[in-house]
């Protein structure tokens, strides 16, 4: 990477870094594009230059904290021996992600992202293959083995996030679920539906 190149990509850190922080403290109404300049250092053109707009300053921030979680992931279930013993630790590591990054799920888990996700599934999805290839392979290597049930794949992912994703949303937005109480109970019951 050259030097102009390296400052490219420290200016993108910099600005996503403010605009999670400013998202943390106020939500959406908090990304505007006068608090990110002032609390990023980054000049307006410069925000302009690099991400085309404010919607594109929330949908870079929004795919770098879902690249994240999905990294998170995929290095959970590379370490694990087992279909049962990576289903336990993605769940875990998921729910590990979200008690140690709550601003970063927050904001994946946003109707922000909800609305980008559903405008754009297509484009995320690619932009994100290199992550979810592993998973999909982890997934095919365990159903020949004769672990996980002869499923689609969209939805085995589905059976397995559906539910923590439900809990981590009610954690994140009303707080009546405990972390803890999902980590101990998920993992079971999400096995149970998914092995063969």
């Amino acid at each position: 990477m050259s030097p102009k190149q390296q400052r490219g990509a420290a200016t993108v850190e910099q600005v996503l870094d403010a605009a999670l922080g400013l998202y943390a403290a106020s939500g959406e109404a908090g990304l505007a594009l006068g608090a990110i300049t002032k609390a990023s250092g980054v000049s307006s053109g410069s925000i302009y230059h690099h991400f085309g707009s404010l919607d594109g300053v929330v949908a870079a921030l929004a795919q770098r904290s879902l690249q994240q979680l999905l990294e998170t992931l995929v290095a959970a279930l590379s370490r694990a021996g087992d279909a049962r013993s990576g289903i336990r630790a993605v769940v875990l590591a998921y729910l590990d992600f979200v008690r140690v990054h709550p601003d970063a799920a927050r904001l994946v888990h946003s109707v922000t992202a909800d609305r980008e996700g559903m405008t754009h599934a297509r484009q995320i999805r690619d932009s994100q293959e290199a992550r979810l290839t592993p998973i999909a392979a982890w997934i095919h290597a365990h159903q020949e083995s004769g672990e996980l049930a002869e499923l689609s794949t969209p939805l085995i992912e589905s059976l397995v996030m559906g539910p923590v994703v439900g809990v981590v949303r009610r954690w994140l937005t009303v707080g009546d679920t405990d972390l803890q109480e999902a980590a101990e109970a998920l993992p079971e019951h999400i096995w149970r539906s998914v092995r063969r």
